[in-house]
């Protein structure tokens, strides 16, 4: 019976489109390990690999976090490198956002990647130097119109992984916080199918629901790769980053405007840009 060689073990949750599946590819081909979760394992089917691991895992269950966690021990009892992926966007206006859809929001968004980082613990501890990669967004940096709940759960995640950074240094596991601008994938069409029924006939945005439905699919408006996103990630990673790295169209630009302009042109800006004006 031959050993599996492989260059690190790779633990990445969301990997059934986007940033998730590419990233599992760019780390087969590099030589990783790589254990890669979906909620909806047979999208994973079609990805052949021998040191691929595909595990069923919904990221706000508790019971098969854990199991997930059990496979990767009996496997390997050790984890290289964390990607925290997982995620989606509840689009609206936040008054307009039901208590379990905000609810679902946070759970997926902020809540799951603490749940599967402290599960995933003892696995990172016993690696030599691991990191813990949290996919956050720059929507956490910049809010606009009809993406509050999202850009809110970003922030959060923002400064959790802040904390976790500082927290987990003494143990020798880097935590980074990946803030993407705009990457191609599956991500509007989810978002805009989270608004369908959501904007009722009487709803005072009802003028504007064209804007709400553009901004769902904001992030697809001259996007970076997912694959070019993945090896510029990969790339970094290897090479000392920061704690904060910032990749894909919109990454740099839209910080900087929150940073450089006044509060007022900001919310003028946004305002004409996403309707706004126009329910005065």
């Amino acid at each position: 019976m031959t050993t599996l060689k492989y260059t690190n073990t790779v633990f990445i949750t969301g990997c059934s489109t986007g940033i998730g599946r590419a990233l599992v590819l760019a780390c087969l081909e590099r030589g990783d390990l790589v254990f890669a979760t979906a909620r909806k394992i047979e999208s994973l089917s079609d990805i052949e690999h021998e040191r691929l691991v595909p595990i069923a895992l919904d990221v706000n269950d508790d019971a098969a976090i854990a199991k997930a966690m059990a496979i990767v021990t009996e496997r390997v009892h050790h984890i290289d490198l964390l990607v925290n992926n997982a995620g989606y966007a509840a689009m609206g206006p936040v008054l307009e956002l039901s208590h379990d859809k905000l609810l679902a929001q946070f759970e997926t968004n902020v809540f799951a990647p603490l749940a599967v980082t402290r599960a995933a613990l003892p696995l990172l501890r016993a690696a030599n130097g691991a990191q813990v990669v949290n996919i956050g967004s720059v929507s956490g940096i910049l809010t606009t119109p009809f993406s509050g709940a999202y850009c809110a759960t970003k922030a959060a995640l923002h400064s959790l992984s802040d904390a976790m950074r500082m927290e987990l240094a003494p143990f020798k596991i880097r935590v980074v916080t990946v803030q993407p601008g705009a990457i191609q994938s599956s991500f509007g069409e989810n978002s805009l199918s989270s608004i369908s029924g959501l904007i009722a006939e009487d709803s005072l945005y009802e003028p504007v629901k064209a804007d709400i439905e553009a901004r769902a699919m904001a992030s697809q408006q001259h996007p970076t790769t997912a694959a070019d996103f993945c090896a510029t990630l990969l790339r970094i990673l290897k090479d000392n980053p920061g704690a904060v790295v910032r990749i894909g169209n919109g990454s740099m630009a839209l910080p900087l405007m929150r940073r450089l302009l006044p509060i007022s042109w900001l919310d003028a800006i946004l305002s004409k840009k996403f309707g706004l004006n126009k329910l005065r």
